[in-house]
């Protein structure tokens, strides 16, 4: 046997399997092979090749090297160690990283072309269409320029004048031109945007976090240090994270003003066969500027030199199903593998990121106020005890008049409920049943565009039924809270002349919709604008002068640790969207707890003080971002069986210093799609390496097949 190639392949196997190199075949590190897997054959990388010298056992032979691009080292090298610390099975980033390769290749087109010889008889037609062959084209094409039949054209094919032949459709973008000018930069812009350079310059690799008011110019400044990048380096890539596919559109717009040149798209919203042109222009370094969510971290890179994660605070960057991992946190591992600088962005860091800051690990730059004229708005508590809304509605008097003072200046109000569909529970008031999706703990949601109730958790929906499904009793059902749907019912009832429109997943399909209806809101086609957090993050709205938040008091419920950051950050972006011109801005919050310290410190804009008090908590805990978490997600579908493997896992689990393992217990939603759960947290201190404690706590146990393990290493959701 001469040599042996180790091919990892994107499924959840634990390692690369060794396969026997055919004669002659020169596989490379990195290159993409089809290996047969049992009757199948599977797509795969190239990891490793290696003297075929005294291996006595048979293997399989690489079915065939395929033609195309490899995977360059850097790539390869993130996919290993994105396995590792996720504590997955390599396969499945490498599936993610492979995923642009999923549509066919695009097919080589016909195109004529003049040979230099001359047509036996020249006639004015026949002249134009030489005239007009400059460049190789489709024949059609050429009739078209020419003006003339395609019958022309083909007569010159025949007569020897023009030639066929097939090209290769080439996967490229048009450059940018890092030397356009750029927008004028006020001194603290400038400033941030030096610092960045200079990191670049110095480092390479460096992490620095961009931490600025809502409307201080962050873009501006992030996309003056992708032009540095891209001056100083003819061939450097720059890549653009966004935590929002509503998002892209407007930041795709930003950087093709600033370059002059469309940059790549990235989400789940691009068509497979644009994902493939992507794919391969990034891969071949004929795509400069990629703009995308999470999953645009695992493109095949050939020369990665900046990573923005713009809102890196943002939920939205933690990937729950299949593959778990946290964007901001990858994107650091893959600048350091790439030398690529990263810039962390946000007008309300994560406490991560802070202490990162603090300590010196990131280099923090902060802009303290917005760009031009605009302020910051005015923030007010309004106190829900003291002003309720009227018996059936749930906007308070207080707000209303705002909203009508806002009107009748000519301005515009968005009114904030981060909770989709019209009301978040249905309940038969003649025997109290929730109800709930079909073998899920999880509540349906009331949608009234749809007439449907319909489980966010695991997507099943249903009419509305007529009578109650549990006791039969007729026209007993009742919706119970408010969701997005029900606020704008209201907001039209309240004020029957408004424009108003709803901004939520719901309404909002692709990337496209949102940008015509972000679109619409910035030409003051609508005045009331009632939105999720789809909305909340990123806009610019020149004539919205009022934000109202209806339910300030949402995500401080339940026992997320997290659960006062993200309410401050959530809030904190949302009420952000107001003043942002010359026109000064008003945010008012309906609360039930004017005095808890998120509410006191939004009134307050004193974000320092929040993170100070959240500091104190966390390290007194030992909780992030001074300790680390992981989670362990059990499930199957017989209790029993799941009970006596949770038993079993948790005596398995290593003894070891600074580490402490809780549960198992039931997790909050208990049962999912006919599947019961149970959660361990394990908690430990920053010193040890959690990752290499659970695997070796994973590789104590063997779940019996029915069951299910999921490891979550800094987990964000704790259902």
């Amino acid at each position: 046997m001469s040599r042996i190639a180790s091919v990892l392949l994107p499924m959840p196997l634990p390692e690369a399997f060794d396969y026997a190199e055919p004669e002659g075949m020169g596989l490379a590190v990195g290159d993409q092979v089809a290996a047969p897997l049992g009757p199948r054959l599977i797509r795969g990388v190239v990891t490793a090749v290696h003297d075929g010298a005294g291996h006595n056992r048979p293997l399989k032979d690489v079915a065939e090297r395929l033609d195309e691009p490899p995977l360059p080292p850097g790539t390869l090298e993130f996919v290993q160690w994105a396995a590792r610390y996720s504590v997955d099975a390599p396969g499945a980033p490498l599936a993610m990283a492979l995923r642009g390769t999923r549509a066919p290749k695009a097919k080589p087109r016909r195109v004529v072309e003049p040979t230099g010889q001359a047509p036996g008889r020249l006639t004015p037609a026949r002249e134009k269409v030489l005239d007009a062959a400059a460049a190789p084209m489709p024949a059609a094409d050429l009739a078209r320029a020419a003006g003339v039949s395609s019958g022309v054209v083909k007569g010159l094919i025949d007569e020897g004048a023009l030639a066929e032949r097939l090209i290769e459709t080439l996967a490229a973008f048009d450059p940018p031109d890092p030397h356009r000018q750029g927008a004028d930069l006020n001194p603290s812009q400038a400033a941030a945007a030096q610092g960045l350079i200079d990191l670049q310059r110095e480092a390479g690799f460096g992490v620095a976090l961009l931490d600025g008011v809502t409307g201080s110019g962050k873009t501006e400044v992030y996309l003056e240090a992708a032009a540095a990048a891209m001056a100083d380096d003819p061939h450097a890539q720059v890549l653009i994270l966004l935590p929002e596919i509503a998002l892209t559109q407007a930041v795709i717009a930003r950087v093709a003003a600033r370059f002059g040149a469309q940059p790549a798209e990235w989400h789940s919203d691009v068509a497979p066969p644009a994902r493939r042109r992507v794919w391969e222009a990034v891969a071949a370094n004929r795509c400069r500027v990629v703009v995308g969510a999470r999953s645009a971290l695992f493109l095949p890179f050939a020369r990665l030199r900046l990573i923005v994660v713009d809102e890196e605070h943002d939920g939205s960057f933690k990937q729950e199903e299949g593959f778990v991992y946290h964007a901001r946190d990858l994107a650091v591992a893959r600048g350091k593998i790439e030398g690529a600088t990263v810039v962390l962005a946000s007008a309300t860091p994560s406490l991560e990121s802070l202490r990162n800051a603090e300590t010196g690990r990131y280099r923090w730059l902060r802009l303290s106020a917005r760009h031009g004229a605009a302020r910051l708005p005015e923030i007010g508590l309004i106190d829900l005890r003291q002003a309720p809304p009227e018996a059936g509605r749930w906007l308070s008097p207080p707000l209303t008049t705002a909203v009508a003072e806002t009107l009748a200046r000519g301005e515009q109000a968005l009114l904030f409920l981060n909770r989709r569909g019209y009301a978040p529970l249905v309940l038969c008031k003649a025997c109290g049943e929730r109800l709930t999706a079909p073998d899920t703990d999880s509540w349906l949601v009331e949608h009234r565009y749809s007439g449907r109730l319909v489980c966010h958790l695991t997507g099943f929906s249903m009419p509305k039924p007529a009578a109650c499904p549990h006791c039969g009793a007729k026209d007993s059902l009742v919706s119970i809270g408010p969701g997005v749907e029900r606020v704008e019912e209201e907001a039209r009832a309240l004020f029957p002349d408004a424009r108003v429109a709803v901004f939520s997943s719901d309404t909002v399909f692709d990337a496209r919709e949102a940008r015509r209806l972000v679109d619409s809101m910035a030409a003051g086609d609508i005045d009331i604008l009632v939105a999720t957090q789809a909305a909340a993050k990123g806009h610019n709205f020149p004539n919205l002068t009022l934000v109202g938040v209806v339910d300030a008091d949402l995500g401080l419920r339940g026992g997320d640790l997290r659960a006062a950051e993200r309410t401050y950050q959530l809030l904190a972006q949302a009420t952000g969207r107001a003043g942002r011109r010359d026109r000064p801005g008003r945010a008012l919050l309906q609360t039930y707890a004017p005095d808890h310290a998120v509410m006191q410190a939004l009134a307050a804009q004193d974000r320092d003080a929040f993170v100070e008090a959240e500091m104190a908590e966390r390290e007194l805990a030992r909780l992030p971002p001074f300790g680390r978490l992981a989670a362990v997600i059990a499930s199957g579908p017989d209790a029993a069986q799941l009970d006596a493997f949770a038993r079993t896992m948790a005596e398995a689990a290593p003894n070891a210093d600074g580490v402490e393992v809780y549960g198992p217990a039931d997790a909050p939603l208990a049962l999912v799609r006919g599947r019961r759960r149970k959660r361990f947290l394990v908690r430990a201190d920053r010193a040890v390496d959690l990752s290499a404690y659970m695997a070796a706590w994973r590789a104590r146990v063997r779940p019996p097949g029915a069951i299910r393990l999921t490891i979550d290493i800094d987990p964000y959701s704790f259902l």
